[in-house]
C-alpha cells in the first residue's frame, strides 16, 4: 500500500516564490514517493504545478496553457501591468468583467483592477479600440510590465 502526501500549498508558495526570486522557470523536489514540479512559464501564461505522484509513475500530468499569441510585449496596444499585484478582471467578486475579448473600449475607462498592499488600483485604457486579447485570469498574480491586454 502506498502511503499519500497530502499537497502542502506553503511549499508550493515557497517554490513559487523561490522561482520568482532566482528568475528560475522550473523548480522540482522529491522525497520518497512525494514529487512536486513548478513551471513559472512566460509572462501572462498560467503556474503550473504537478502535485504528488506514485514511484511507479512515469509522470504527473501537467496543466496545458493555450499559447498567447505571438509577442504580446512587442505588440503597440499592449496594456502592461504598471506594478506587482493581482490583477482582478471585474470590480469585485461575482460581478460580470470590466472588459471581454471583443468589448469596445475608449481612453480613460477601467478594463481591470491591479490589488497591490491592500490598494485597489484601476487600470485604464490607453487608447480606445478593441480589446483582442486577455492574458490575465481574476485574481491571478502580476509582475511589473507583465501584458495584461491588447486593445487595438
Amino acid at each position: 500500500m502506498t502511503k499519500k502526501n497530502p499537497v502542502d500549498q506553503d511549499l508550493i508558495r515557497d517554490l513559487a516564490t523561490l522561482l520568482t526570486e532566482t528568475e528560475l522557470t522550473e523548480i522540482e523536489v522529491e522525497h520518497d514517493d512525494f514529487r512536486i514540479r513548478v513551471v513559472r512559464a512566460a509572462p501572462g501564461a498560467a503556474m503550473t504545478v504537478a502535485a504528488p505522484a506514485p514511484p511507479t509513475a512515469a509522470s504527473a500530468p501537467v496543466a496545458v496553457t493555450p499559447p498567447a499569441p505571438a509577442q504580446p510585449a512587442t505588440h503597440p496596444g499592449t496594456l502592461k501591468s504598471p506594478m506587482v499585484g493581482t490583477a482582478y478582471r471585474a470590480p469585485e467578486p461575482g460581478a460580470r468583467p470590466f472588459v471581454e475579448v471583443g468589448a469596445t473600449v475608449t481612453s480613460g475607462q477601467t478594463v481591470l483592477i491591479v490589488e497591490a498592499m491592500k490598494t485597489m488600483n484601476p487600470i485604464t485604457a490607453q487608447s480606445s479600440g478593441t480589446v483582442t486579447a486577455i492574458f490575465v485570469d481574476d485574481g491571478q498574480p502580476v509582475e511589473f510590465g507583465e501584458p495584461l491586454l491588447v486593445i487595438e
